[in-house]
């Protein structure tokens, strides 16, 4: 565990500067030849590009339409998860999806980060979805593992589809279906 206690909250606006600069140093590691298990943009967005990218995002949890936890150490976010509505809305014929995307500052990874973030975030999507998905680089046996212990379950395989440089990394599809899952009522009866 870490040092500090890891206490798991809603998001908030002032979240931004450390979520953003979390991010940006993703692309400090994928520029250094580490093999990251999140998809990024072939340059690093500028800082408009992200603060319309978060007030989006803000809005959507605002508006029901996606959950989303921060994992705060020391009064800082070192890490995120959401799981956001699939479809158009929500009257549309996949709103019952969710899409699940994690992310942990790299100095907090291994730490247990990751699997409170999961643990609430999932406890929450459950009241408003069905199912949940995510991608994971396959090469991210670590995540995956994290992801299986949470119940996914591995739905597809998606050979090349990351190219980075003249490097291709497969993907794999997770679901995880609250359909086949006991409620916590029902567990406890």
């Amino acid at each position: 565990m870490t040092a500090s206690p890891v206490t798991v909250r809603p998001l908030r606006w002032e979240d931004f500067a450390d979520l953003r600069e979390t991010y940006y140093e993703l692309y400090e590691e994928r520029d250094s030849g580490e093999p990251i298990g999140i998809t990024l943009f072939g340059a690093r967005p500028s800082l408009s590009d992200e603060v319309e990218w978060f007030a989006g995002e803000f809005r959507r949890v605002l508006d029901g339409e996606k959950v989303a936890w921060v994992a705060e150490v020391d009064g800082h976010a070192v890490g995120s998860c959401n799981i956001g509505r699939s479809g158009a809305g929500p009257t549309s014929e996949q709103s019952h999806l969710g899409e699940l995307g994690i992310l942990v500052r790299r100095s907090h990874r291994g730490m247990g980060v990751g699997s409170a973030l999961l643990e609430r975030s999932l406890a929450d999507a459950r009241t408003r979805f069905e199912l949940v998905y995510l991608s994971v680089f396959a090469v991210n046996t670590r995540a995956q593992e994290l992801y299986r212990r949470f119940g996914f379950v591995t739905c597809g395989h998606f050979p090349g589809a990351i190219k980075r440089g003249d490097r291709y990394f497969d993907l794999e599809r997770m679901v995880l279906d609250f359909r086949a899952m006991p409620s916590q009522a029902e567990a406890n009866r």
